[in-house]
Formats: C-alpha cells, structure tokens, sequence
C-alpha cells in the first residue's frame, strides 16, 4: 500500500527538540529479540480460535496483545517503532510509538506491562482498517505476519450486529440448510460452509487481491468483489453448469460443502467445475463468514427471471396447454437461492442499513461483471429500485406479475388472449435457516409487504414509475370460474393423478373441455421433454366440482435419466366453458417422493478409529438404477469420501457399509448421500460426538 501516515505527536516541540539533540549510545541501541503473538489468548477473545491456520487472525477495532522481548529493559529517551504493512507495497500503513505517540489513523497502542527487558503492548486496529495479510516491523525486527477481518462484535465497525445469538449463527455457525424443492413443497438440503477449515480464508483474501487498499475498508466493496470472484466467467472459483451433462467434474447436486470447492480453487488457481444457484450461494456464504461479515444463505421460491425488464413474467400457451418456447422468454425458477449479508450502507441514502441481497449465480451483468447486489432489502421492499446495486432484478425475482397469454391460430395470424394474471405467485416462502435451531424460517415480510395490500402495489408503483393501471392490458372478464390443483407431489414409479377443483360463480349445467400438458423440467423451468396431453370434457353442475386426471407412470419413468439433475413435472391446464367461451388457466409443479434410504450410525466415535456406517435402500421402480453412489461427508474427516456401486435392478435392496475414520473432536454432523443417474437428492444426516 502508499498510505504512509504522518504520525501524531503527543509530545510537546521542546521535549522533541532535546530528544534530538541527545547523544545515542549506538552500542546499547535498543533491539527486539523476540515477538511473541499471544495467539490463544487473542484467538479467544476476537473469537477467531477455529481458524484452521497457522497465521494469528484477529477482528478490527479490538485490542491484542504483543509480549516483546528486548535486549535490554526500557528507558525513557528510547524509540520503539512498530510499522504495519498491507497490501502488494510494503511502505508502512501504519506507525505506532508507544513511548510518544499512541494513535495514527484510528490504530493505539500502549504498554500494558513492563518486567526487565520484557514489554507487554496492548493494541488496538481502527474500525474502519483495511482487511487483509499485515506485517509487522518494530524497530527493524521482522515480527511475523497476521490476517486481520471484519469485526460484528464491535459497535464502530460498519458490519457490527447487536445480536449475539444472531452472531453465533450468521458468523460462527459452520454448518447449515440449503432450501430447495418448490413453495408447496419445501425439502431441506444439508450444507457444510466450514468457514474456519484450513486454507479457506486465505482463499478469501488471496481473491481480494485485485482491490484497491481504499476499497479493503469497506464490507460494501469486499462483498461485492467476493460475489464477483464466486463465479468462473469473472475468472472466479466455480464453473455454473445448467445442460445436464456434467462429464469432467462434478454435477452440482453432488456438493454439499463449500469446503472442498473453495480448497480446491485455492490449490489450482483454476475454475472448480461445476455449481448451480445453491453451490454458489453455499460459497458465497463461507467466505462472506470467513472474512467477518455475517452473511445466510436464502432461497426464493418462484423466482421470476424478467428478461424484458418490464417487472412482468409472460407466459406462452398454445391451446393444448404446451409452453411455446420461442415466444416465452421470460422464466420462473422453482426455487433460486442467493447470500444476504448483514453491513450499513453509508454509501447511500439513510434507512438501508441491514441485510443485503448478494448473488453469484452468473445470470445478469452488473457494471460488466457477472454479480449481483449488495442491494438492501429495505429498497427491494419499497420497490426503490434505483438504489445501488441491482435493486429492479432482485425486486422482480420476488415480486413480479405473472401474466398466462393463450396464442390462438385464426385463419393464419395468431391472436394473444390474457387468460390469467397472478399478482401473488411469484416471490413466495423466503426462507433461510433459523438463528439456533435447525428450522426454516420464513422471511419473505422482510422483502416485500403482504401480497395485494396497499403498501405492496404501492411499491410496484415506486419499481414500474408509473400508476399499475397504465400500459397493462386487459385483465381477464371476472366470468367467476377459477381452477385449483390438489397434488404436490407424486410417489416416484406410480402414476400421475390430478384433481382439480373448479369453482363457478353458477350452479346451472355446464361442460368444460379441460387440457392439460405435463413437461419434465429442471428447476430452472428448463422443459426436457413433454410427457403428454390430457384433454378431458366434463359436465359440471354446482358451484364447485373435482374433476381426475390421470397419466401412466410410463410416460416419465424410463425419461427420469435423460439428463443428470433432479427433476420435477411442469403443468399448465385450460379449463373452457363450452357454452360461454370463458376460459382460465393455472400452472402447477409436481415433485417426486423418493423411496426410503436408511442408515445407522453410532451416537459417538473416536479420533483415528473407524466409524461404521450402514445404509440400505430398495428400488421400487419398474427400471434398474444406474451409477449408483455413496458418499459421506463432516467437518470431522478431511475430505468427502465416496463409493461407487455400479447398478440395483427393478425390486432389489442395496446393504452396504462404510468406514470412515474421524480427525476432529467434537460433535459433528455427518451427512450421507444416496444417488443414481434416476434418484437424486435422498440423504440423511446425524451429529456423532468424536472424542
């Protein structure tokens, strides 16, 4: 760095001037033999003693200790310079003198204790110091070096958050939930951000290494530079991937750990392949931690992805109830999960502090990178959406307008017809995991106002600039029919039942000519293939009627390994009333239910001895499964161990044991995964106490 600081004399001019003109005794100058770091006792009281490092790691704005060894004890007329270096140049950033000046650029320093040649110094880095790798000289003596991060526990420091069970989880904790699956349907999905495992926070910092040293002050540059770094196209740590192929590396589903990605980018200096929303925000998250600023990992369900920048979603249907693709650009994801981290925004209006939404995923280009945010949520609430950085996306991810058009043929042109309009489907169950307990915690009031209350269309007002009336189109006649789905879900190998619910304004006889077209998607609303058409004619009567549809379980079941990801079916159904030509349409998701995987494994185990574990599982499909694999992974082993176990026929059972021998104390949470090329995502997990 070229910050040399001016130091701030205490001392008066006369005293200086006879300082100076005093004679040295150059023989008996004072020198420094040793410099002992104090390291476990700083560690614990900056709360950095996990740090699997070899490297003192201390919190900005907090005293630490130095015990100096002298060649001889002090005396009043001596100096003892300690100059602190950062950063690629290494003129001082900082000089501190205990015996004349105490401060220089918010940094104090004073001797605590003095016995002989044996000197004590209490120090204190400034709450706004850059972070990074320092260095410290005193009087020429090369000290050694020490990393210094953002500080939550201290009240100056611009990312301090008052909480203390809030600082356990959204700082110490070390392991987690990822939440996935769609609204309806919310699973869980284990995660192990090891923020304090070996080489991680000096991947953190050797990633900052682009930043200016002005730009290291604040938590508002060093995340948005870590979000940019999470991502391979900014020649980052990890390569998205959404085809389905995953051949020379590792498909995302498989990751359930930021620890060997982030080791493995430090190691090779190279992309890690390959990661998806989930991946990138499990990364994001551990090196947000790592660095000091709090920071959750938290998914949106129906995401809307608004390519035409108009805060509205529109949707393409044919009249069997077919997505037409090269018309329907815009896309809704089942679930897409990003970073908040907690910091204030003195870079911006009053009222912004708090929680910030941050999102590696490679989607849209922020200032020519791939990022998003830090955007606050108090903007996204209020639809501000010219508040910095990438408020209007993030606004329409979680609160877009979901318009369904109908693209009638008619004698050679095609007509659009607004068959539904849905203000309150997009942006649902924000979740992320609760402070102190393994719970998912809805936090989706803390993004927007209540669905259809006066503050939430106002706030799409703020975000559009304009009244909701303007530029709409026509909303769909209020005939008074509407159209509900029951199913969530459908139990893998069985067929597909739906039961839909119509509801009427009138109880006269009436026939309705239902279609209904069923797609295979990833989460991404990326369709696969296409199942089928049901189209059914029913007369009903009565104000409310349940209508069956029904799909062989044959029309997915032998399509399930056509790409390597997990998979749900997409369906978009149109209901017409015969007799008057109204018509409505609804869209629904349908997740599969995985057979039963069980496992045993003992309450406790010993470091260096093996652990057992015992897993089975049956295969109740019609078809083999294929590239079936185990795998276990915690904090407490050093590395994600895996076996391979080739194919299990329709009906078998698989029974299989693992052995895997612990490194670490501790209880530690072990998480074991079953997959094949069909079945993804079936897991289990349990904390085993390793003595």
């Amino acid at each position: 760095m070229t910050l040399a600081v001016p130091l701030a004399s205490d001392c008066s001019l006369d005293r200086a001037t006879e300082r100076g003109s005093r004679t040295m005794d150059t023989s008996n100058a004072l020198e420094v033999s040793s410099v002992n770091w104090k390291k476990t006792e700083n560690t614990a009281a900056h709360h950095t003693s996990a740090f699997q490092i070899d490297k003192l790691v201390l919190r900005r704005g907090q005293i630490f200790n130095l015990k100096v060894t002298l060649n001889r004890p002090l005396q009043p007329q001596d100096e003892m310079k300690l100059e602190f270096s950062t950063g690629k140049n290494s003129s001082p950033y900082v000089e501190l003198d205990p015996m004349t000046s105490f401060r220089s650029q918010g940094w104090q320093v004073k001797i605590a204790k003095q016995s002989g040649s044996k000197v004590t110094l209490s120090i204190i880095s400034a709450a706004d110091a850059v972070v990074g790798q320092y260095s410290l000289h005193m009087n020429s003596y090369n000290a050694g070096v020490f990393l210094l991060i953002f500080n939550p526990w201290c009240a100056d420091d611009t990312v301090y958050l008052p909480s203390e069970e809030e600082r356990e989880e959204y700082i110490l904790n070390d392991t987690g939930y990822i939440y996935m699956g769609f609204a309806k349907q919310i699973k869980e999905k284990p995660w192990t951000f090891g923020q304090f495992e070996e080489n991680i926070l000096d991947c953190c910092i050797y990633l900052l290494d682009n930043l200016d040293p002005h730009e290291l002050h604040s938590p508002v540059s060093v995340s948005r530079a870590i979000c940019t770094m999470m991502c391979s196209v900014n020649n980052g740590v990890l390569m998205g991937n959404w085809s389905g192929d995953y051949k020379g590396g590792t498909a995302p589903y498989v990751w359930t750990s930021s620890v060997p990605i982030l080791q493995q980018h430090f190691a090779t200096k190279s992309p890690v392949c390959f990661g998806q929303c989930w991946v990138f925000s499990g990364i994001l998250t551990t090196a947000l931690r790592a660095m000091g600023i709090p920071a959750r990992s938290v998914t949106n369900f129906e995401s809307a992805h608004d390519t035409g920048k108009n805060l509205t979603v529109d949707i393409y249907l044919d009249e069997s109830g077919k997505t037409i693709a090269d018309l329907t650009k815009d896309s809704i994801w089942n679930f897409h999960v990003w970073t908040d981290a907690w910091m204030k925004r003195p870079d911006l209006p009053l009222g912004h502090d708090g929680w910030q939404v941050l999102d590696a995923t490679p989607q849209e280009v922020s200032e020519g990178r791939f990022r998003t945010g830090p955007s606050p949520l108090s903007a996204i609430r209020q639809g501000a959406v010219q508040i910095q950085y990438d408020t209007k996306f993030v606004f329409t991810e979680v609160n877009g307008d979901k318009f369904i058009w109908l693209v009638k043929q008619n004698q050679d042109k095609e007509k659009n017809i607004l068959i539904a309009v849905e203000t309150a489907s997009i942006g649902k169950n924000i979740s992320t995991k609760m402070v102190g307990e393994n719970k998912r915690e809805d936090v989706t009031l803390q993004y927007k106002f209540p669905e259809g209350s006066p503050e939430e269309r106002k706030a799409m007002e703020n975000a559009s600039g304009k009244h909701l009336d303007e530029d709409k189109p026509n909303h769909p006649s209020s005939h008074g029919l509407k159209i509900y789905v029951l199913q969530n879900s459908v139990e893998l190998g069985y067929p597909i039942t739906l039961t839909l619910v119509l509801k009427r304004k009138t109880e006269v006889l009436q026939n309705v000519n239902i279609s209904c077209s069923l797609d295979l998607q990833t989460y991404t609303g990326s369709n696969k293939t296409n199942l089928g058409i049901i189209q059914k004619t029913v007369q009903v009567q009565g104000q409310e009627s349940e209508v069956i549809l029904n799909m062989d379980a044959n029309s997915y079941i032998y399509k399930l390994g056509m790409v390597d990801d997990e998979m749900v079916i997409k369906g978009f159904i149109i209901a017409e009333v015969m007799e008057t030509g109204d018509k409505v349409a609804t869209d629904m998701i349908l997740s599969f239910l995985y057979p039963a995987f069980s496992v045993e494994m003992p309450d406790t185990g010993k470091v260096s001895w093996p652990l057992t574990i015992k897993c089975s599982f049956k295969n109740t499909l019609p078809i083999p499964l294929t590239e079936i694999r185990f795998s276990v992974e915690s904090l407490a082993l050093s590395h994600m161990q895996s076996w391979e176990h080739g194919t299990l026929l329709p009906g078998k059972f698989i029974h299989f044991q693992m052995k895997c021998t612990p490194e670490k104390t501790g209880p530690r949470k072990f998480i074991v995964k079953f997959t094949s090329r069909q079945v993804k995502e079936v897991h289990s997990e349990k904390i085993v106490l390793i003595t």
